[in-house]
């Protein structure tokens, strides 16, 4: 029993009532207009339903009032788009008589149990007559007040069953078709690409901005030494110039979609890095070889991107210790690596986000990545094919 008068609790019942009235109120005006041809109204609906907006106002309309849960979900059952293809503009026209049909059942119910039920509650009060025709000429008696909640059961229920097909056809004809549930869905990767991608982003510049602070406040503090300190403050001022730019830079993009990547930092722009790490105390030993500045913008910037968190772990985990970097352009490819002196602090290969960014990058180029000990060293190996995405 309580399974069956659910329904009739929730307010998407209702909604769903509300939904199959409003065609009520043109069927009316059309009635008051002529009397003798309501099957016009269903002819009339066929050009209008090729209309590419109204698939567009059906979906809204569906969507607030069929199934007001899903509103403005991208994975909605209901979709409010235009129409598209023809496909679409008949499945709207369909939809269109299904919902003129519905709504005559559901208008017509609810005038004539109604009607019934004030008819009864009438004629058991002795007030006259009833023009009803299940009690036409009946003698009025007080217990016909007692069958008067009847039609309105009979009338709730006809909204709840009604309610139900109405929303199926809905999901049925307005939902989307194959074509655009794959758009969405190519959508929906795009922006969780972006959202790692941009995370990526934050945690190598942030951190690495971290980083040399840290360091170089510790070795400041460490030496002693006025001259050494002003140094230091120097390039923990530089960083963090840096990653602020980097972090506004995000930022643009997080409020912008459409925001332009050119303005993000490149391997031309590495002797930043290298500079920032010599700085922190590292010994930095660079060989760069090859036309770094003719690297295509997407393998330049991710390989600026995997030297900045190669450079971080290095100065988190070994502090100043000797680094050998290695640029390599040459053979459509971009060879880089990272060596330094093993320590006991060192992470295990593969752990970390930022050693597993390394790989995500790279593999999103088409390239390779190889994190972890070699021959008594650490080392970050990646080679990124120079065509960029493949």
């Amino acid at each position: 029993m309580r399974r069956l008068l659910r329904p009739l609790t929730e307010p998407v019942t209702y909604t769903r009532w509300l939904h199959m009235l409003i065609p009520c109120a043109v069927a009316s005006v059309w009635l008051f207009i002529s009397m003798d041809t309501p099957w016009a109204l269903m002819i009339f609906a066929v050009p209008v339903g090729l209309v590419p907006g109204m698939r567009l106002a059906e979906g809204v309309q569906a969507q607030l009032l069929l199934m007001p849960s899903e509103r403005g979900r991208p994975d909605a059952a209901i979709s409010a788009a235009p129409a598209e293809n023809w496909a679409a503009r008949w499945r709207t026209v369909v939809w269109l008589e299904v919902r003129l049909l519905l709504s005559v059942v559901a208008g017509f119910a609810t005038v004539w149990l109604s009607a019934t039920a004030v008819d009864l509650v009438l004629t058991a009060s002795g007030s006259g007559p009833s023009d009803d025709w299940l009690i036409r000429g009946v003698e009025p008696h007080w217990w016909y007040a007692l069958i008067a909640p009847v039609p309105l059961l009979l009338l709730l229920a006809v909204v709840v069953i009604c309610g139900k097909v109405i929303t199926a056809a809905a999901r049925r004809l307005l939902g989307p078709s194959p074509v655009e549930r794959l758009t969405a869905l190519e959508e929906r990767t795009e922006q969780l690409l972006e959202r790692n991608r941009i995370a990526r982003e934050l945690h190598d510049s942030i951190g690495h901005a971290l980083t040399v602070a840290v360091v170089q406040a510790g070795a400041a503090r460490a030496a002693n030494d006025p001259a050494f300190t002003e140094r230091a403050l120097a390039a923990i001022e530089e960083t963090g110039r840096a990653a602020l730019d980097d972090l506004e830079r995000v930022l643009r993009v997080l409020r912008e979609s459409e925001a332009p990547v050119g303005q993000r930092p490149t391997l031309a722009e590495a002797d930043r890095l290298l500079d920032s790490a010599r700085g922190s105390g590292a010994k930095v030993d660079a060989d760069v070889s090859g036309p770094v500045e003719l690297v295509p913008g997407p393998v330049s910037r991710e390989g600026y991107r995997i030297l900045q968190e190669s450079l971080t772990n290095v100065l988190r985990h070994s502090g100043s210790v000797p680094v050998r970097v290695r640029i390599t352009v040459a053979d459509g490819r971009l060879e880089l690596e990272v060596t330094n002196p093993l320590t006991g602090s060192i992470g295990t290969p593969g752990g970390g986000s930022g050693l597993r960014g390394i790989r995500e990058r790279a593999a999103l180029l088409g390239g390779k990545a190889k994190t972890g000990p070699y021959d008594g060293e650490w080392r970050v190996h990646a080679s990124l094919p120079l065509d960029g995405l493949r």
